[in-house]
């Protein structure tokens, strides 16, 4: 008689959980301390392994979307050919020269320096 593999799966784990249940009803510390420290080890190797699923797949990801941006792409050739540097530079130089027109430049003439003019001192009493 030939048992399937869900069959084979099943009797392994009914063996496994009555060997967890067995050591964990016994009155041995020792024993209850490694089954402890044996759940303390899965823990960890399911933390780490959850962990590197996910590192992996992120890594994957960013692979694959490198991997679509080639040079034949649209939009990386609309980013080459650059010419919105151009329009932009055009565009400051034209905000640039209408900033300088618009500025002027007032003088006071009662505070502009004037040498031939002496400043009268006041008198110390």
């Amino acid at each position: 008689l030939v048992l399937s593999n869900a069959t084979a799966l099943n009797s392994l784990l009914s063996k496994l959980l009555q060997n967890y249940l067995d050591q964990t009803n016994s009155s041995a510390p020792s024993q209850v301390k490694s089954a402890s420290s044996n759940l303390e080890i899965v823990y960890v190797l399911l933390m780490i392994g959850l962990f590197g699923f996910f590192t992996v797949g992120v890594m994957l990801t960013n692979i694959r979307a490198r991997r679509l941006e080639d040079s034949r792409d649209p939009y990386n050739t609309y980013i080459a050919t650059d010419i919105w540097h151009k329009k932009d530079r055009e565009y400051f130089q034209a905000k640039l020269i209408e900033n300088y027109k618009l500025c002027c430049v007032f003088e006071n003439q009662l505070a502009v320096e004037q040498p031939s003019t002496q400043i009268p001192e006041a008198k110390s009493s």
